[in-house]
């Protein structure tokens, strides 16, 4: 089977596609933080919010996450973002840690 340069084309530019896709969907998930990280751990981080030990954490009052906490540098509209502890790391919207401020 002879392979037209048009068809050449069109594979190359489904390929390319496709990996770059994949490649922003692997950069979207590497820079968040996770809960298994020693700074995530320091501070009790958990990306569920509703799963806070109230026992270890009395701080903690029910309607506080990362989204409505002034630490947190994304849009309240946002599932995870930016946040000033953890550097270039994102936390999820719905988290939570004890450094929780809402000043």
């Amino acid at each position: 089977m002879k392979t037209s340069r048009r068809h050449f084309l069109m594979l190359s530019v489904g390929a390319s596609s496709s990996l770059v896709l994949s490649r922003l969907a692997f950069a979207d998930t590497a820079n968040r933080l996770s809960e298994a990280d020693p700074k995530a751990q320091a501070v009790g981080y958990t990306e569920d919010a509703s799963r806070v030990d109230k026992a270890k954490f009395p701080g903690y009052a029910a309607g506080q996450t990362c989204a409505n906490c002034s630490l947190f540098q994304g849009k309240a509209s946002d599932a995870y973002g930016g946040c000033t502890l953890f550097g270039d790391k994102e936390v999820a919207a719905r988290g939570w840690c004890s450094s929780y401020s809402n000043m």
